[in-house]
């Protein structure tokens, strides 16, 4: 239902489908599921479906319009045919979570990508032509579409899929050493796990060729700084960025010219009138949190919504809060650097006795504690206002009783401040994601609050939310 609820709404001709795919060392089977795909696009004319698990996948019973890899290019001349086209030719439908409703299609311009990723790739992150480049990604999140362009850059990419610790949890520096990469990229919540599980690839790896570690999905905690120049590697240029698939990059990215900061991103992106604003519609000062906003358009503002003929529904996403600005949904604030902190989604921003509270900010405390895995924070409705309840997952070994949660509320209190203590605090052994891998506080806050969640199709794992349901 997932793929039905994105692909559904653009009507594609083609359709390319893998037999299965293998991950922590299991094999996945898909071609089940590729009949019910199929029955739910009636547009489709043609599926192509490449061997994953076995070189020749066995297609029968699939129906009519569906070959192989092989059949599809058997009859090529192999030769490209190109077509010059003009900047704003749609060229690629990326997608929105879809946690609040059904996703959008957003519509990326050709010359937009072009130009914001060359920009992001040779000015802020210093990738060279014969460099090497090395997103750990999925095609579902838009980090995948920033790796392929790479290649405008004259760089080899490096595609990896499956587990990011198997068959060991150094896996992809492995892959570092063996293609000699220069840029390797990774979730905030990699570089976390790394540091939790006491890796030091510095020790075991060469990693001789990396100029550049770059981290996203969500903000990098200082302490995940530290751990990048005292585990991985002294004299690389760490860049924490920041963007969305809304706009297929960065607003605030890495500046290979200025220091680098912990647990700071070092500043806007070329192009970008990135700022913060007050509920006031005003700029914040330094060190007050607000809405990141970008003040003028930039080369990837989406052409728009699929399907969203008058654009009404596009206007609404962005430009709704303040007319003529766009308002990203993260909640950040500048520092005296110049550099920017990303405090959290806008709309997972906890609002605690008038207070607002980055989500981050809680989960940046919270999982430095060693029996801490990972931890989700949401504001429950409770007697005319709104208290916070936090949700953490533990290492094996351990065990949350009275002794774990007062050093957490301890923690919060002495780090942050006595508003940031959550009134309840409870054990999960899952947490539940999106399908590009983020946890979904929109999901749990539905849950907490007794509401139904709106949209479990674009969970990866919805089975999680019933243990929110029966802690609170």
């Amino acid at each position: 239902a997932g793929v039905l609820d994105r692909f559904g709404q653009i009507e594609p001709v083609l359709l390319f489908a893998a037999d299965g795919y293998l991950y922590g060392g299991k094999r996945f089977e898909c071609l089940d599921r590729l009949v019910d795909i199929r029955a739910g696009l009636p547009t489709v004319r043609t599926t192509i479906v490449t061997g994953n698990l076995r070189d020749d996948p066995d297609l029968r019973g699939q129906g009519d319009g569906v070959v192989s890899f092989a059949e599809f290019t058997a009859d090529g001349s192999g030769t490209l045919a190109f077509e010059r086209g003009a900047f704003d030719l749609p060229a690629a439908i990326l997608y929105s979570s879809g946690t609040t409703g059904p996703p959008k299609c957003i519509v990326h311009r050709a010359g937009g990508l072009l130009l914001k990723h060359l920009t992001e790739h040779q000015l802020h992150c210093d990738v060279r032509a014969d460099d090497v480049v090395f997103y750990f990604t999925t095609c579902g999140w838009m980090m995948w579409n920033w790796l392929v362009s790479a290649l405008a850059s004259k760089t080899t990419i490096v595609l990896f899929d499956g587990s990011p610790i198997h068959p060991s949890p150094s896996v992809l520096f492995d892959v570092v050493d063996r293609h000699r990469v220069t840029l390797m990229g990774v979730s905030a919540k990699y570089i976390d796990g790394a540091a939790k599980s006491g890796l030091v690839p510095r020790e075991s790896h060469r990693l001789d060729t990396l100029r550049t570690v770059c981290s996203t999905g969500s903000p990098l905690s200082p302490e995940g700084f530290s751990y990048v120049y005292d585990a991985v590697k002294q004299d690389v240029h760490l860049a924490s960025i920041s963007g969305g698939t809304d706009l297929c990059g960065c607003f605030v990215i890495g500046d290979p010219t200025r220091p680098v900061w912990a647990g700071e991103i070092q500043g806007p992106a070329l192009g970008m009138a990135a700022d913060v604003w007050g509920e006031d519609g005003r700029p914040a000062p330094i060190g007050e949190k607000g809405e990141l906003v970008c003040t003028r358009p930039f080369p990837t503002t989406p052409v728009g919504f699929w399907g969203d003929r008058d654009g009404s529904a596009y206007r609404r996403a962005y430009f709704d809060r303040f007319p003529g600005v766009w308002a990203h949904g993260d909640f950040a604030s500048w520092t005296e650097h110049g550099g920017m902190v990303i405090h959290g989604r806008s709309d997972a921003t906890l609002n605690a006795s008038g207070v607002r509270i980055g989500t981050a900010e809680i989960y940046r405390q919270v999982e430095q504690l060693p029996e801490v895995l990972e931890s989700i924070a949401v504001g429950q409705e409770w007697e005319g206002d709104t208290r916070i309840v936090l949700f953490v997952r533990l290492t094996d070994d351990s065990v949350l009783d009275d002794a774990l949660r007062s050093r957490i509320r301890q923690t919060l209190r002495d780090n942050c401040s006595p508003r940031h203590v959550p009134a309840v605090i409870s054990v999960v052994s899952d947490i539940p994601r999106t399908r590009s891998g983020k946890i979904s506080e929109l999901a749990v806050t539905d849950v907490v609050n007794g509401r139904a969640v709106r949209n479990t199709e674009a969970l990866a794992n919805p089975e999680a939310l019933a243990q929110f349901a029966a802690s609170t």
